[in-house]
């Protein structure tokens, strides 16, 4: 790219191979480091910047050779980076599952936001900058939810970051994910029920909707455990929250969601005395978009999760 943000004058930044394809709101962030996505999501908006000497969408995907016009606006670059804990520190270093030249996954933490935002000041992503100061272009490849532990992807290079992303986009990454669910019937279940996503003040919320965009996702049972099912869901679709709202719909809402899960989950876990969204993205498959080999990753599950599994396996035997 050309130029960086400056704080006094306008800036014209020409997009390089490595962000074509990206969304204008996700190429500013990681531009404009340390502007609140507020203020971001405002001058996109008011128009202050522009593609190409025009008004475009934060939804607008830039191309290679497009000049963006970014307005005066003051950032943290300058700033010292962000502190880690060593606790933090040394717990995401345990949780590195796969590395190539390319690719880093990890087994991400419950309770860990993938970025910062929205009350959220560091997020793994931003630990993971400064954990490794070296790499220059690491990127999310997808996101999980904050309180869904497991499998997530972080590209190295920004040219790969768009290679993997045309691949989910083709249905070509198989993700499956282990849940703990209430009124789970049968062996195997398939939900189609397209979702709509929704504001309710200040929360984001995903419902049911005919307005909504096509969502399927496959249900297998693992174990009983009394009243309480494991099971695999694979996603055919990516949809924001939709395995928890696809479980709820059906009829079987997860252990320890707070958003769409139910009173009697949120008991039984009161019981054994762990808290935690029963959520957790077990494996990635996929062919290497460079090396052309299958990669396949598993994460194992962590502490909390293994502690109710072992928990309701007691009670089912008693």
């Amino acid at each position: 790219m050309s130029e960086t943000p400056s704080a006094d004058r306008v800036s014209f930044v020409t997009i390089d191979e490595g962000r074509d394809g990206q969304r204008l709101d996700n190429f500013l962030i990681t531009h404009l480091k340390g502007v609140p996505r507020s203020r971001i999501y405002r001058i996109i908006r008011s128009g202050e910047v522009r593609v190409n000497k025009k008004r475009a969408k934060q939804t607008t995907r830039l191309a290679s050779g497009d000049i963006v016009r970014v307005p005066p606006i003051r950032t943290a670059e300058s700033e010292a980076p962000p502190k880690i804990s060593d606790a933090l520190a040394e717990r995401l270093s345990r949780t590195l599952i796969y590395e190539d030249e390319h690719l880093f996954i990890f087994n991400k933490p419950a309770g860990l936001a993938v970025h910062g935002g929205s009350g959220v000041s560091l997020g793994l992503i931003e630990a993971l900058r400064v954990l490794y100061p070296e790499e220059r272009e690491l990127e999310l490849v997808h996101r999980l939810d904050r309180d869904t532990s497991g499998c997530i992807m972080v590209a190295r290079r920004r040219g790969f970051l768009r290679r993997l992303q045309r691949l989910m986009q083709q249905g070509g990454v198989e993700k499956r994910y282990w849940l703990l669910c209430q009124g789970f019937k049968g062996k195997e279940r398939r939900i189609e029920a397209p979702l709509l996503k929704l504001m309710q003040g200040n929360e984001r919320v995903v419902r049911v909707s005919r307005e909504g965009k096509p969502s399927v996702t496959d249900f297998r049972l693992l174990e009983r455990l009394g009243g309480v099912s494991l099971v695999e869901a694979t996603l055919g679709t990516g949809r924001t929250h939709q395995i928890r709202v696809h479980s709820q719909f059906g009829g079987f809402a997860l252990l320890g969601d707070d958003k769409y899960g139910n009173d009697q989950g949120d008991r039984l876990l009161g019981e054994l005395g762990v808290r935690r969204l029963c959520l957790h993205a077990h494996s990635l498959a996929f062919r290497h978009p460079l090396s052309e080999r299958r990669v396949r990753v598993e994460a194992p599950l962590d502490e909390d999760f293994e502690s109710i599994l072992a928990a309701l396996r007691r009670r089912s035997r008693s």
